[in-house]
């Protein structure tokens, strides 16, 4: 059982969603401290073989799976195609997400599906199958959003309950994969400059007045956080807001 934090080197990482935007920032940042890295992808192949590109360039090996989170069979797939690519799996960043925002009159069943499918369902699976395929000392890290803790305005009631479920998931791991040393954590981003929410995008400035530093956070500071906590040994069951003061 790991008792320390560690480096990544010679680990093995999975980032789902990891094309473009935080996941594609997380793929190479774990990267740097020394891991390999499988990243998923839905529509973007051409962005996930850059980030590929990009993590091999740096002396790592690395893989693009296509895999729609959505879908119960290819959330969990994507577990065992890591392992027989790169040889086994030690830390899982569920990254992949949908967010549907409008009137709560609005939202249709499909979109309730869709939302619950990817945000809740998808990650659900994706952990159960790493935590059948890590070995102890393990590491699971779910990118929730600052929505759980603050909603500032109307609009957002699907997207928030989908990722207020990522709570109990995270804890309900922690307690139940504790005794391998298999840790769980979430991080919760604030609004992040990223192609789907660009700081300088028509609704930016307010999103940037609700926080503390008046900023948009880039993806890069988010995944600076996962990184540490993939070295990370005793910190689980934890949420990390890495959001410029949203939630203050």
């Amino acid at each position: 059982m790991t008792t320390t934090d560690e480096t990544l080197n010679g680990k093995v990482a999975l980032v789902t969603g990891g094309s473009r935007g935080i996941g594609a920032a997380t793929a190479l940042r774990l990267a740097r401290e020394g891991a390999d890295v499988a990243v998923t992808y839905e529509n973007g192949k051409e962005a996930a073989q850059d980030v590929v590109a990009a993590v091999e360039a740096l002396g790592r090996r690395a893989v693009a799976l296509r895999a729609d989170s959505a879908d119960p069979g290819e959330a969990a797939g994507a577990v065992d195609r890591t392992v027989r690519a790169l040889g086994g799996l030690d830390v899982l960043v569920n990254n992949a997400g949908v967010g549907v925002l409008g009137p709560l009159e609005g939202l249709g069943l499909s979109d309730v599906d869709r939302v619950l499918a990817v945000n809740v369902r998808g990650v659900f699976l994706a952990s159960q199958a790493a935590a059948g395929r890590m070995a102890d000392g393990g590491r699971i890290i779910t990118i929730g959003t600052c929505m759980t803790q603050r909603v500032p305005g109307p609009g957002g009631t699907l997207y928030a309950m989908s990722k207020s479920a990522l709570v109990g998931l995270t804890k309900a791991l922690a307690r139940e994969l504790g005794p391998r040393g298999i840790t769980a954590n979430l991080v919760h981003p604030g609004p992040i400059d990223t192609d789907m929410n660009p700081a300088d995008g028509p609704y930016a400035a307010g999103q940037a007045t609700m926080t503390a530093l008046g900023r948009f956070g880039t993806a890069q500071e988010v995944a600076a956080t996962v990184a540490h906590l993939a070295g990370a040994a005793y910190v689980t069951g934890a949420e990390f807001a890495v959001d410029g003061g949203h939630a203050a």
